[in-house]
Formats: structure tokens, C-alpha cells, sequence
């Protein structure tokens, strides 16, 4: 997409989504969303602990008020464990999970697949109790409409967060278990993706299942690597290039801004966070 055309979008308010995690969760999400909605973000990506999922109808309303729109919803709980009753509770909190999205008006549930299961060493036994648990929860996206997206994580994460960790095995994912497109997509997250070698010719392929699109920035000298992501511009990936890469595809959703800055971001003022947000998002996204 030419850079005239990129800018062009960049600077529209259905283009900008605030993912929640971006403030540190410091104040009700009908805030976080008023904030949003001023600071001129149109869309909204809340976390599961910011909502009451008994009445997530009310939250809902909430965002709607401030005038914004709910993009996805974060997230899975993990899927491998060592007992068929833990698993078996996994899959019915995510069923709960897909339902509160479908009340939120969410297009996608984010789904963090989670490591080994709990005392394991086996990789692959872990990661097919993972694609078990993904399938059984295929009814429940045919009945509430809302799909899941398959986030990699990077491989620093593969023991207890994530044993899915490049596009390309997510897209290899979502054709064993959707092959139409139907239930399953990918959540491109730059933060977790940048680092790979085969990353273009993996976007490419991804294709129409790309759902989402994350940014945030890899600092050079990261203190923690979950909870010290770096503001757009601040570190070292290329988001104009990748940016290109996933629109390359066809996605024509909004760009998702996700940092988790313990130590940085989240000590800031809100209203800081956001306009440094979209001042980036403008300028080097």
C-alpha cells in the first residue's frame, strides 16, 4: 500500500484500537473507554478481568455510550494441564469467554493457547492437547459468531504461555482444524513476530485468516520481557514494514496498540499514554 494511502488511514479514528492492557488496568473500563473515545480511538480491546462476565451486557453499554466499538476480547485461558478435569474446566471458561465477547459485540476472542502442561516435558503431547481443546470449542464459536484468533507468541514464552509461537505454525493450525476459514484466524502481534526470519512469506500466506493486528515495540535493552514492551518508535522493529506486510493480505481492520509497560507506561497519566499513542500510530506505524 503506497505510504500517501497509509497515512491516510493512520489518521482515521475507525483505524485506532486501544487494547486495555496499554493503561495497566488502573480504572473501570467505561473510563478507559471515555478516555479512548477522547484521545480519538474508535475501537476497544478489553481484557476478561476487566469484565463482569455475569452482566457483560452492562459493560457493553458502557463502551457503546463512550462511542466506541469493541474490536476483540482478551483472552483464552490456557489449554493443556495434567488432568482431564482441569482441561475440561478450560474449555468451559473459554465457552464462557466466546459468550461474553458475542455480549461485548467482539469480532474475535485472542487466544493465548498456553505452555506445557502443568509438571510436562512433553512438547508434543502438550501442544495436541491444545489443538483438543481448540476443536472442542468449535460449537461454541458456530453459536456465538465469534471467531477465535490464534496469537503466536515468541519462543521465550513456549514453556508457560505459549507453544504457539510463529505465524506460519498458526496458520498450519488453523487449516487442521478450519480448513474453510470458518472458526479460526491469526492475531499478528508485532511484538511477538518481528524476530522471525520467514515472517513475510508467513503473513503472505496467512492471508484472509489474519484477524487482528498488535503493535507495540521490542526495546534494544528489555529489562523483562513480559512486562517491559516498548511505546511504537522506541525500540527496534520496522512497524511501517510490517504494517504493510499484514494490509498486503487484504486486513483492512484497525492497528491495535498492546504494551505492557509495568515500569513505564502504566506509572504514566492515561491521558499521556494515549496521546503519545496516537502521536506514534501516526508517525511510526
Amino acid at each position: 500500500m503506497e505510504p500517501v494511502r497509509l497515512r491516510e488511514l493512520a489518521g482515521r479514528s475507525d483505524r485506532r484500537c486501544l487494547n486495555t492492557a496499554t493503561l495497566g488496568y488502573r480504572e473501570p473500563v467505561a473510563v478507559t473507554a471515555q478516555r479512548a473515545a477522547a484521545a480519538g480511538f474508535g475501537w476497544i480491546t478489553p481484557w476478561r478481568r476487566e469484565i463482569d462476565e455475569g452482566r457483560p451486557a452492562r459493560d457493553a453499554e458502557a463502551i457503546r455510550a463512550a462511542g466506541l466499538r469493541v474490536r476483540s476480547y482478551c483472552r483464552t485461558s490456557y489449554l493443556a494441564h495434567d488432568s482431564e478435569a482441569a482441561r475440561r474446566q478450560a474449555i468451559d471458561d473459554n465457552r464462557r469467554a466466546l459468550e461474553a465477547a458475542a455480549a461485548l459485540g467482539a469480532r474475535e476472542l485472542v487466544a493465548v493457547v498456553g505452555g506445557l502442561a502443568d509438571g510436562s516435558r512433553d512438547i508434543d503431547g502438550s501442544r495436541a492437547q491444545i489443538l483438543r481443546g481448540l476443536e472442542a470449542l468449535m460449537p461454541a464459536i458456530e453459536t456465538t459468531g465469534v471467531k477465535i484468533a490464534l496469537e503466536p507468541l515468541h519462543p521465550f514464552y513456549a514453556a508457560d504461555r505459549s507453544l504457539l509461537n510463529t505465524i506460519a505454525q498458526a496458520q498450519a493450525w488453523c487449516e487442521t482444524l478450519d480448513r474453510e476459514g470458518r472458526y479460526f484466524g491469526i492475531a499478528v502481534d508485532a511484538y511477538h513476530v518481528w524476530w522471525d526470519p520467514l515472517l513475510a512469506p508467513a503473513i503472505a500466506g496467512a492471508g484472509p485468516r489474519v484477524r487482528a493486528f498488535h503493535v507495540s515495540d521490542w526495546l534494544r535493552h528489555t529489562q523483562e520481557p513480559l512486562l517491559d514492551r516498548g511505546m511504537m518508535g522506541d525500540g527496534v522493529v520496522d512497524l511501517k514494514r510490517l504494517r504493510a506486510m499484514v494490509e498486503a493480505t487484504g486486513f483492512d481492520g484497525p492497528v491495535e496498540v498492546e504494551i505492557f509497560s509495568r515500569d513505564r507506561w502504566w506509572k504514566e497519566d492515561p491521558d499521556v499514554v494515549l496521546r503519545t499513542c496516537r502521536e506514534r500510530l501516526e508517525t511510526v506505524c
